[in-house]
């Protein structure tokens, strides 16, 4: 294995898979679906993990029966982010493994770029958390005409990077992650409760694990080659 290739680069996700910030998206929206009238169902959360803010509203409007007509995504979307700002500003905490993980990939010389559908003024601001530094490229999701589940911003990623997406491995938490890592053509390492626990469908190019506690450059090498 020590003479196999290391990815060209590692591109990572952001919430849920570097930082434990899903449950601040959980209390944001469900605050959201209280304002029209309704509970979030763990059906209906489950349906947003990993959605850019507007995909998710929508998915929100659509249960509490709100008409197309009738909605206003901006506004909502401004609230959302407004909401969020203020639970991150209690501090973000890392998921396990995470630091470490970083800290390995940069001292063995593998690029790395953030890739999320969180937009980027809440970007920069984990950004402080995690530190810019580490990564070559950053993409947000307001930075890209189409968000993940979409491949765009994993392959816009790779562009920026000078690499070739197939040569990359896409590090994740959700399925929504794990198929915009697919389609770009990326290895895909999935992390995370909805990795081990099923609920992201198995796809070509994919290994994963509970979590990046341990995660070795030979690990990378695994998934490179799945």
């Amino acid at each position: 294995m020590a003479n196999e290739p290391v990815p060209a680069a590692v591109l990572w996700d952001m919430d849920g898979t570097l930082l434990d910030t899903e449950p601040m998206w959980d209390v944001a929206m469900a605050d959201l679906a209280r304002r029209y009238g309704v509970e979030m169902s763990e059906e209906l959360r489950a349906s947003t993990l990993g959605n850019a803010a507007p995909d998710a509203i929508g998915k929100v409007l659509l249960a509490a029966g709100i008409p197309e007509a009738q909605r206003d995504l901006a506004a909502d979307e401004s609230w959302i982010n407004a909401r969020v700002q203020v639970l991150f500003a209690d501090g973000l905490p890392w998921r396990p493994g995470a630091v470490e993980a970083l800290d390995l990939l940069g001292a063995a010389g593998i690029p790395m770029a953030l890739v999320t559908n969180t937009v980027r003024e809440l970007t920069d601001v984990a950004l402080k958390t995690i530190g810019a530094h580490r990564f070559t490229v950053t993409v947000c999701g307001d930075e890209i005409d189409r968000a993940k589940p979409a491949p765009d911003p994993y392959r816009r990623a790779a562009e920026l990077l000078g690499v070739d997406p197939g040569d990359c491995v896409v590090i994740e938490d959700s399925p929504t992650g794990a198929r915009a890592g697919r389609d770009a053509g990326a290895a895909t390492l999935v992390v995370g409760e909805e990795a081990v626990g099923g609920r992201i469908p198995v796809m070509s190019r994919q290994t994963r694990r509970a979590d990046l506690v341990g995660l070795t450059v030979a690990d990378l090498k695994v998934a490179l080659r799945a």
